[in-house]
């Protein structure tokens, strides 16, 4: 019944007149398929375009150490006078065996500061957006303390897309200030807009250079102080000293001038940098109390959402870093990130966090609190929160 015509098609024989049949339609799922492979494109195209932020900003497995740290890190510091943290007005101590312990201790406490943990490698989605954007001055900077949590801090915010920050301690306003504002800016990440940019050197906030140099530089620098408990913070002081330097003195005899009259040695780093009150006061010669961020370490471990959640108010971010970030290592005793961008494995700090403290005799560790009790009280005035460390 049918016929062809010359060009091949079939047809339909229909009285009068031949009509030739249409090709057949694509079948629906084909179309599917296609849209489907189509809105994919669009949607990995969205995700690279946002992840320029986000992506860039978490280092290693928080993708530590983005790719210009290499470029940019600073040579090795040399020792400077004014490096150590400024003594308070007290009577030294003279040149005895155990003064040269405590030297002993300071310089290998000095040493770790000036070695911090390598990051890992960037992944490549970072690399890729590391030529991105442009090196700015950091708008805030986690000035203190030391053993207080601030290496927890900075990795924890490293997490949010709109925070880009140098993973070493950059030392500039402490031990490299005359190598100039250039210098600094290019040890900086780059930025995109709406991004910011930040440092943590936990020796700043007992230096008395810093609060002045850091104003000349912006008057609008948010600053961040993580504080801990200081007896405490000054055992995880000397722990981590202990570390490098098995030979040092006992805890007890580096504490006091004389242990029968209970004098406490304020000359030691490790107890000075705990009277916060009297550092502060240098701080807020320049910077009203309000641009200044006080963080609880003891929160910081326990509530690592909430006290974030300040910190990110604080810094006009939204509030991305919540619970779902975080789990409780219970070897080491603090909180790691389950996850960061980019990285579908849990990461925690080295394992230079986390040392367990020595055994310390509690009649000392009765008359530090003692000490420090005046101390803490006056900064709970300072800054209108009790810490509770009393």
């Amino acid at each position: 019944m049918g016929q062809r015509l010359s060009g091949g098609w079939p047809c339909l024989d229909v009285p009068g007149r031949l009509l030739s049949q249409p090709p057949t339609p694509p079948p629906p799922v084909r179309r599917k398929l296609a849209l489907l492979f189509a809105m994919l494109c669009v949607w990995l195209y969205m995700f690279l375009f946002s992840c320029a932020g986000s992506c860039a900003a978490a280092p290693g497995l928080l993708m530590l150490g983005s790719g210009s740290r290499a470029a940019h890190a600073p040579p090795a510091l040399a020792t400077i006078p004014n490096g150590t943290p400024p003594r308070l007005p007290f009577r030294a101590l003279p040149a005895t065996a155990l003064a040269s312990g405590k030297e002993i201790a300071e310089g290998a406490s000095s040493q770790e500061e000036q070695s911090p943990e390598t990051p890992d490698s960037p992944s490549p989605i970072s690399s890729f957006f590391s030529g991105s954007g442009s090196k700015q001055l950091p708008q805030a900077i986690i000035i203190g303390v030391k053993k207080g949590g601030t290496r927890a801090l900075l990795e924890f915010l490293r997490v949010h897309p709109d925070v880009r920050a140098v993973g070493a301690e950059p030392h500039f306003f402490d031990r490299s200030y005359d190598k100039g504002l250039a210098w600094y800016r290019d040890l900086m990440p780059r930025t995109l807009e709406g991004q910011i940019t930040m440092e943590k050197t936990p020796s700043y906030f007992v230096t008395r250079e810093a609060p002045a140099r850091i104003s000349a530089m912006s008057k609008d620098t948010k600053l961040i102080v993580v504080v801990r408990d200081p007896v405490t913070r000054a055992i995880s002081d000397y722990t981590q000293t202990l570390s490098k330097r098995p030979d040092i003195p006992t805890f007890e005899s580096l504490t006091f001038k004389n242990r029968s009259t209970g004098l406490i040695d304020t000359s030691w780093s490790a107890i000075q940098i705990g009277i916060y009150a009297k550092h502060l006061e240098h701080w807020l010669r320049h910077f009203p109390v309000g641009q200044m961020l006080f963080v609880s370490g003891e929160r910081l471990i326990s509530d690592p959402a909430g006290e974030l959640g300040r910190v990110q108010d604080f810094l006009g971010l939204k509030r991305i870093i919540t619970d779902k970030h975080f789990y409780f290592n219970k070897t080491k005793g603090f909180p790691c990130l389950k996850k960061a961008e980019g990285s579908s494995k849990p990461h925690c700090l080295g394992k230079t966090k986390g040392r367990t403290h020595p055994e310390i005799d509690r009649e000392v560790v009765q008359r530090l609190r003692e000490f420090y009790r005046p101390f803490n009280l006056k900064f709970y005035q300072m800054t209108g929160h009790d810490f509770g460390w009393d």
